[in-house]
C-alpha cells in the first residue's frame, strides 16, 4: 500500500490530527490515504458527544470499548480520521463534528465539498 502524497485540503502539507487513541488508515495519527483506503479515512474530526450517538445508531459504533482490537473507544474532544462518506451523512443529518483543516486530507474534497468542510473547521 503506497501512500497518496500527504497534502491537506488547504493545500499545504498535512497536519498530525491524533495520537491518542493513534488514528488514520496507517495508523500513524495523520489522515493519509491510499488506493486500499475504499472508505476514505480522510477527515481530521473532532468528535462530539452528538456525532458519537448518531455514528452508533446508524451503525458505525465508534464509543464503545473494543479490546480485541486495542480500541479504548472514542469519546468526546478525541480526534479521529473519519471517512469522509460518514462526516457528510452527518452533515446532511445536521450533526457533523468539527473538522480540523489542516489536518484534513484533500482526497476527502472527492467526496465533501471544502465549503462544507469549512463550515465546521477548527483550529
Amino acid at each position: 500500500m503506497e501512500p497518496e502524497d500527504s497534502i491537506n485540503v488547504l493545500g499545504t502539507a498535512l497536519d498530525l490530527c491524533g495520537t491518542d487513541p493513534v488514528t488514520g488508515f496507517f495508523r500513524d495519527g495523520y489522515c493519509n490515504t491510499c488506493a486500499a483506503d475504499q472508505g476514505s479515512h480522510t477527515v481530521a474530526a473532532v468528535m462530539t458527544a452528538e456525532f458519537l450517538a448518531f455514528s452508533k445508531y446508524v451503525g458505525n459504533d465508534l464509543s464503545t470499548p473494543r479490546p480485541e482490537f486495542g480500541f479504548a473507544g472514542l469519546k468526546p474532544g478525541d480526534a479521529w480520521c473519519l471517512c469522509a462518506g460518514r462526516f457528510l451523512q452527518a452533515h446532511d443529518e445536521g450533526c457533523a463534528p468539527q473538522v480540523k483543516l489542516e489536518a484534513t486530507h484533500k482526497r476527502a474534497l472527492e467526496i465533501v465539498p471544502l465549503e462544507v468542510l469549512q463550515g465546521y473547521g477548527v483550529e
